[in-house]
Parts: C-alpha cells; sequence; structure tokens
C-alpha cells in the first residue's frame, strides 16, 4: 500500500489526499514533497510520460506498468483529438540573442500552447490512478483551476479529453483569446472580481473556497494539490538529458511550480545548473521572500512563519508578462530552497526589458512566443551573468 506524501511540516498526508490537512491550522507553510526518485529512462519513447513514468509519482502509486503505459497512451490520442496535437519531448537548441549565446527549451508548440499542461496531464494521471485504486464506479468529482490565461487552457484541454467536468475561476479582465478557447472547452467560467478590503487574487479565493466544497484542486499550486510538481518535473528531465552542461537556468515565476519542477528534475537529472528565479517589478513578491527569509535565519523559520514572508503584493500587479502576475508565490519555499541549493538568486525584471526581450527573442529565434513565454530571457538579459556562462532559458508559452 503506497503511503501518502510527506508535508513540509512533517505531517503525512492520507493516501488519497491532495494537500496537508493542517494547511489552514496555523500560519505555516504547508506544502506535500514529492520523493526524488533515481533516474530512470525509457528511451525507446519520445512520449515525455512514458518516456519518464518510472519517475513519475503516479507510476509508483499505480503499481502496474502495462497498465499505466496503457492508460497514458490512451488518454495522449485523447488530447490530441481535442487539441490537435498530444506530447513529445520539445526541442532544445542554442541562439544567439543580444550577441549572448543561449540554450532555449521550446514550449510553445506543447499542448495547448504553454508548459501548463505537463502540470494538468500529470494530475489527470493522478486521478486515473486513484480512480483505479480507490473510486471504480463512483461519481467523478469536479474540477477547479484558478488562472488568468495558459494554465486553464491547459487543464481545460486534459478535462475535455477525459470529459470531466471542470470550473475555472478567471479574472474579469482575463484574456480574451483564453476566455474564447475555454468556452470552446465547455469548461465551467466563473469571473471573479476584485472585493473591497480582500486581499490577493479574487479568482484563487474563489478557487480555494471551491475545493473546501469539494472540488479536486486541478491547477499549478503546489500548496493547494502537491502532486502538480510531478509532471512539471519532465520539463527538467527533458532539459538535462538535452543540455546537462548548462550552469544555470533562468525561469520566469508566477506561481512557481515551473520553477521548482524544472530544478528538482534537472537535480534528479545530475545537473548542478544554478536557479535564477525571475518576476517583474510590477508583481515581484518571491524576491521579496528571498530577503525576508534571510532576515528570519533561514528556510526552516520562514517555513514557520510563512506570514511573514509571503502575503499578496499590492498595489494591483502588473506587467506586459501576464501569466507570472500571481499574487503571491505560492511555491515560494521550494523555489527559495532550490534557489540556496544551487547557488542562484531571484531576478526582478524592470517593465521595458519585458517586451524588449520578447521581440530579441523571437527575432533570434522565431519563435511565437509571448511575453510571459520570454520573462526567463528577459532575466537572462538584465542579470547580464558573465559572457563564459552556460545559461538556458524557457520559452513556456506562445503568443496567442
Amino acid at each position: 500500500m503506497v503511503q501518502g506524501l510527506t508535508c513540509s511540516c512533517g505531517a503525512v498526508a492520507a493516501a488519497d489526499a491532495w494537500a496537508c490537512a493542517n494547511r489552514d491550522a496555523d500560519g505555516a507553510d504547508h506544502v506535500l514533497q514529492l520523493p526524488m526518485p533515481d533516474w530512470s529512462v525509457d528511451t525507446s519513447s519520445r512520449q515525455p510520460f512514458i518516456r519518464y513514468r518510472r519517475m513519475l509519482r503516479s507510476w509508483t502509486e499505480a503499481d502496474d506498468d502495462e497498465w499505466f503505459t496503457d492508460r497514458v497512451g490512451q488518454l495522449d490520442k485523447a488530447v490530441a483529438a481535442v487539441d490537435g496535437r498530444g506530447f513529445e519531448v520539445t526541442p532544445c537548441s542554442r541562439a544567439l540573442v543580444d550577441n549572448r549565446s543561449v540554450t532555449v527549451k521550446d514550449e510553445t508548440d506543447n499542448v495547448s500552447g504553454s508548459h501548463k499542461a505537463r502540470h494538468t496531464f500529470g494530475l489527470m494521471l493522478h486521478l486515473l490512478v486513484r480512480e483505479r485504486r480507490f473510486d471504480a464506479g463512483a461519481e467523478r468529482p469536479p474540477l477547479a483551476i484558478a488562472s488568468c490565461g495558459n494554465a486553464a487552457v491547459a487543464a481545460a484541454v486534459v478535462a475535455a479529453a477525459e470529459c470531466w467536468p471542470i470550473t475555472v475561476y478567471v479574472p474579469v479582465d482575463a484574456e480574451p483569446a483564453a476566455v474564447a478557447r475555454l468556452r470552446e472547452l465547455n469548461a465551467t467560467l466563473e469571473f471573479c472580481p476584485r472585493v473591497d478590503g480582500e486581499q490577493g487574487d479574487p479568482s484563487y479565493h474563489r478557487f480555494r473556497e471551491a475545493v473546501r466544497a469539494g472540488a479536486v484542486p486541478f491547477g499549478c499550486q503546489g500548496p493547494d494539490n502537491g502532486y502538480t510538481i510531478d509532471g512539471g518535473r519532465t520539463l527538467g528531465y527533458e532539459l538535462a538529458e538535452q543540455a546537462l552542461d548548462i550552469d544555470r537556468v533562468y525561469v520566469q515565476v508566477g506561481g512557481g511550480a515551473l520553477a521548482a519542477s524544472v530544478a528538482q528534475g534537472l537535480a534528479i537529472g545530475g545537473s548542478c545548473a544554478a536557479l535564477m528565479a525571475v518576476q517583474a517589478e510590477g508583481c515581484a513578491p518571491l524576491a521579496r521572500a528571498w530577503e525576508r527569509t534571510a532576515e528570519l535565519g533561514g528556510l526552516r523559520e520562514a517555513r514557520r512563519q510563512r506570514g511573514a514572508v509571503m502575503w499578496p503584493w499590492t498595489p494591483t500587479p502588473f506587467s506586459s508578462a501576464t501569466g507570472i502576475l500571481d499574487d503571491e508565490t505560492y511555491d515560494w519555499a521550494a523555489v527559495t530552497e532550490a534557489m540556496a541549493a544551487t547557488g542562484g538568486h531571484p531576478v526582478v525584471v524592470p517593465e521595458p526589458m519585458m517586451a524588449e526581450a520578447c521581440e530579441a527573442g523571437r527575432a533570434a529565434t522565431g519563435i511565437n512566443v509571448s511575453p510571459t513565454g520570454s520573462a526567463g530571457l528577459a532575466g537572462l538579459l538584465y542579470d547580464d551573468p558573465p559572457a563564459e556562462a552556460n545559461a538556458a532559458v524557457l520559452f513556456t508559452g506562445a503568443r496567442r
């Protein structure tokens, strides 16, 4: 019998829990921690959830390789029927951007046009495994996500592939193209205006209310669903195979699950690349938490006093990189830990650089990347590491 994950607070969760039972009991940080598996690659497959399946927690919990491999294939075909493409290892190449050689991992042609489907496909595999183990024949609970763009579309694509109902909580100014696609995917939309006297993202607050009422958290925030890191790690696994010689990786940070996933995947793959976490000057709660963590004497104490290091950004977040404007960096502790362990640091980018980097990246690579998707490149150009640095960035989303 597979035991539930251990939380950052030390408590062991129930085998069917998505989050720690103590999450709302105190002011401490609570995130379920995925084990760090041994490196194991099935080189016969280019489908990442089959290629790296032995490093997925969902594969461990399934305890049936044949069933798991077949189910991944079935779900992948269903995703392709909905989105026009399934999952494949995504390309990684060198480019010259502003006279700097950089490794670019391109996720813009991935399922739903961004990296976010890595997380949601991984979560759906967990749901299917648990349905088989615990709830065969039971009514499926609704899925819920809070997002303003790519994560919502990624969740809705995967949910539609499995015919699983999903409600998406979005801000009133959500991207029109994303809203249109969500309607095509038959997702239920809940528009969430900001409320006077309520701090933080109203979409996230309404999402939390839905989860407390019984919905499955089907998004990219580790504290709400620690298993969201599982699928995200496949990006780090790929990068470790494709560019093991990099010495630093610049990753854009909104909620933080991408950076946490990539850092863990690289570490499992044997990479020593430093994690540089990139945020916009119009919303940089992670950089603030990094400083407060040092003032408190380290991450252990900071986890005990989450409210002293991480709280909603004010005034209202702003940047052309709209996909990283999370009011809070929900996975701040995992990203902080990875930066400290690898010798990395936060990078806060002035707003003009976001647009400049996007145009420079598009011109140098021909990739239809969005300002959000190229924010890691903006961090690299603004940070300006030594010329001999061997840096990597992820282009995580296409311009719609």
